[in-house]
This record gives structure tokens, sequence and C-alpha cells, in this order.
């Protein structure tokens, strides 16, 4: 198996450092990331993925936004080779270490590129005078590029898997060896189908969904299940104390974001509809049964930063996918800087995702528990990935050569299992990704081209030498945020659980007398 894993991956780790690279050498401020610097305290869990640090001076957005604006930018502003590169894997989890044998994998994975969710007449049509791209896909649903990126990805995790020794050469797994299960959405059943195309050529390997097409399974809708009126003042306190700082570092991006689309050129602001972004109208919600939500110039401005970074993804003149604007790598970090806030914003306050990220979890942990399962894709959005991590507390970390710096569009997050050379069971945690510039110019992945890998890291585990981790730490931590969903009742209406559970005492008797 060593032979075979080092004929596939030969010069992987130097194709890691020196192929790698991304639109500016900008990402050199994310050295060291995944590990806390020693001369800064460890962020407590609830600001463990806080996506900027406030204290600091905003290096990405020009100090005057519109002189920004039409720069000229230099080539090697657009394309560098990032050195921050060398904090990348050469392959997923441990696969260089001679000794390591695979066992099993789960992977959740966000759809790949898809079309913006509003279509025409939508805010985006009239909060700018120009047009948008002319996707290949209705709203909402997944691109071409993104199911041929998505195969790509598929075929990649293929020769790994076949390297490994987990996968045969042409794999043709029996039912319960694999399992491929989407959210019932256009965009993740396809990206599901294309990297099933990938990883499984000559299987009919169908995809799983319980939902009529263009429903939301309730595993992958990120849905407050829990919320009390005590749970809901509680939430929308510590989302106000976590984030509204963070929110009020977004008038710089704001002001970025409304040159771009030249907003004040636009049918909106001409007739008084819209009359700027601020940073202090956000008013969020906590409903039961509803996904956590915000109201406001967060909302809107993340509704056009998420058209704009997709547009840049897709429209191959970058100039063009900036409205007529030279944006550096800077620049598109800032923008895509919104959308980051806003996912963090609804999804990453630990009590929160504990809650919306609990069928997830619950999912996750049954894949890890079933027999002669090798290999798990779940596939469904950037929420529920952000969901996860934040319930498992891993530790903050800002990723290279993405300008969506925590859950990039087609992003994996794979949980390995393996079994070291002193016969121990170990899991790995990986974010595994296809960079910008793989994304823009469609680049096949293979040995001398592959996807950036970021090793993630549990906050309050020990990981070994290799990153690893014992599985029971792994499988005790998922037990543990587990239950505090289950204990959430408890913990904010103590008075209604006690009553509820003296009534069950109570019909227990009953039914003993009877």
């Amino acid at each position: 198996m060593g032979e075979q894993r080092e004929h596939i991956w030969k010069g992987m780790a130097a194709a890691t450092v020196g192929a790698l690279v991304c639109f500016g050498a900008v990402c050199s401020r994310n050295a060291g990331m995944g590990t806390v610097p020693a001369d800064r305290e460890e962020p407590a869990a609830a600001e463990v993925s806080m996506p900027v640090e406030t204290e600091e001076p905003q290096e990405t957005i020009a100090e005057d936004a519109a002189e920004a604006i039409g720069e000229s930018v230099a080539a090697e502003d657009l394309y560098g080779t990032d050195p921050a590169a060398a904090d990348l894997k050469a392959a997923i989890g441990p696969i260089s270490h001679e000794g390591y044998t695979l066992e099993q994998v789960v992977v959740l994975s966000r759809h790949n590129i898809r079309a913006p969710l509003s279509g025409k007449g939508s805010a985006l049509d009239t909060m700018t005078p120009h047009e948008w791209y002319e996707w290949s896909s209705a709203p909402s649903e997944l691109s071409v590029r993104g199911g041929t990126l998505e195969t790509g990805m598929g075929q990649y995790f293929r020769k790994w898997l076949e390297g490994e020794g987990l996968f045969p050469v042409n794999y043709r797994p029996a039912e319960e060896a694999v399992r491929i299960y989407a959210n019932s959405r256009q965009r993740t059943i396809a990206t599901a189908r294309f990297f099933t195309a990938g990883l499984l050529p000559v299987s009919n390997k169908d995809v799983e969904y319980r939902l009529t097409y263009e429903g939301t399974d309730g595993v992958f809708g990120p849905f407050l299940s829990y919320a009390s009126e005590a749970y809901q003042a509680s939430m929308e306190e510590e989302i106000h104390r976590i984030y509204d700082p963070v929110i009020a570092g977004l008038e710089d991006n704001y002001a970025l974001l409304g040159k771009v689309i030249d907003v004040e050129d636009s049918e909106d602001w001409q007739n008084g509809v819209f009359t700027g972004f601020v940073t202090d109208d956000s008013v969020f919600g906590i409903v039961e049964g509803k996904e956590p939500s915000v109201s406001g110039s967060l909302k809107l401005a993340c509704t056009v930063s998420d058209a704009l970074v997709l547009q840049f993804y897709e429209e191959p003149d970058s100039t063009r996918a900036a409205f007529g604007h030279e944006l550096s790598w800077e620049d598109w970090e800032s923008i895509a800087e919104i959308k980051d806030v806003y996912e963090d914003v609804l999804f990453t306050v630990p009590e929160v995702a504990v809650n919306t990220a609990h069928p997830l979890l619950c999912e996750i942990n049954d894949e890890l528990r079933t027999e002669g399962r090798q290999f798990t894709f779940l596939c469904g959005h950037d929420s529920n990935i952000a969901g996860v991590l934040a319930a498992l507390r891993v530790e903050d970390y800002r990723l290279p050569c993405a300008i969506e710096k925590k859950t990039p569009i087609g992003v994996k997050m794979v949980l390995c299992r393996w079994r070291n050379e002193q016969n121990e069971e170990v899991m790995s945690l990986d974010l595994v990704y296809q960079t910008v510039k793989q994304l823009r110019e469609c680049t096949l992945l293979g040995p001398s081209e592959p996807p950036a890998i970021y090793g993630l890291r549990l906050s309050g585990l020990t990981a070994d030498a290799d990153g690893c981790y014992r599985v029971e730490d792994v499988m005790m931590r998922l037990e543990e945020v587990i239950g505090e969903y289950d204990a959430l009742p408890a913990t904010y209406d103590p008075e209604e659980e006690n009553e509820e559970s003296e009534e069950i005492e109570e019909t227990e008797k009953m039914d003993e007398a009877a």
C-alpha cells in the first residue's frame, strides 16, 4: 500500500508549497492559523468563530474606499504565490506517514458554485445600475462550472482513497459501505451527484434525499428546534455582545461594497428606497422552528456580497466581475468578509450552534458508529459546516488562498478514522477546498495541483504530532455537544422542566399501579 500511495501522491508536499497559488500574497497574514499564538490568550468558547479581530486595523480595506476603486492593480497583486501555502497540508490527514491505515471517512460538504439566491427584479437589480452575470443556471441552482469543479473534487477523493487502500480501483461498493446523502435542494443534490460521478465512476450509487425536490430536510435545515422565551432573550443578548463590535467594524466594507456596485446611480438610491448601509440597525430573530435571522443592513449587504463573490468565481474577467472596477485581493476579501460575518452572527454562537446543528451532529455520530461504513458524503450548506464546527469547539481559523475565510464554496469538512503504527485508532479533522485560482480557472486536481487542505484544531483536546486525536476523545466531544442540546430546557426553563418530570413520574406510577 505504501508503494501505491507513493506512486499516486509523489511530489504532493512540494506541489502544495510551490504550486498553491491564489490572488495576491496577502494570505501571509494567516501564517500559523489553527493555533493560538503564545503571546495571545485563547479566545473564549463563545468567540471561537469570530471572523475579525476588531482591535486590529482593517488591513484589507483601503483608507479611502473611493480611491481604492479604479486604481490599477498590478498582475502580481492578482496572481501571486501564497507564502501561507506552507501551512496547508500535503494531503488529507497524516497521509504521508507510513504505517497509518485509513479505516473510515465522513465528509460534510457545502454545495459548489451556484447562481445567486435572488434573480431578476430582486433588490440585486434595483441596487445597482449594472447588469449581473448571465448565469448558466436558475437562481440558487448549481452552475455548469460548479458541477465541473465538483466532479474534479470527486475524482481527487477517489485517487486518494485508492492510494490509501480504502477503495479498490473502480470500486462498486456494497449498499452499506458508502452513503451519499444530500439536502433536498437542486444545488445540494446536483453537487452530490457530480461528486459521486467522480468518486465512483463505474457504480450506480444513488444520492439519498428525503423530501420532494426543493424542500428543506430537517437534518440540513439549520432550524431552532428549541427556543423558549428565556433562551430567545439570552441568545439575542449573546449575539449582540459578541457581534455588535464586529458589525461596527464593517463600515469600510460597506463603503467599498457600495462603490463597487455604484449604488448611488441605482434605481433604489434615486427613488430614496435605499440611503446607505449602516452598522447599528441589526435586529436578530430567534424563533422556534425557524432559522436564526437578522434584518437590516447586514442582511441586505450579505445578499450583494454573496452575489459579487459568486460572480467573481464565475466570470473569467475579474474587472467585469467587479462592474468595471479593478479590485485587489484585499478588496475581494473585504467584500467576502460581509458574508462571513453574516454567517457567524447567525450560526456560531455556541448555544445557537448546538441547537441548529443538532440533527447533523447526530447524523455524523451515527455514521461513525455504523458497522461496515467506509465513506459518507453529506451535502448541505455553509450554515451547516459553520454550526457543526462551532458546536464542536473548533479553534478560530482563517483559510489561506480563499476570500471566504471560513466556509468557502464547495468546502468539505473531512473527518478521518485512522489506525496508527501503535495499532491505536485516531481521527483527523480537516477542511478541503478549491483555491480561488482553482475555482476561477477550473483547474484539474491531482498530485501536481492538489486542493487546499487545512488542518483544524479542537479546543480542549490534545492532538498528537500528526495533528490527530484519540477516537475516544472525538466521540466523547460529539456526545457532549449532543447532550448540550438535550440540556437546553433544563438550563433555560428549569421550573417547566421539573413540572414535566413530575408529570412523567406520576404517569409511570399510575401505569405501575394499573
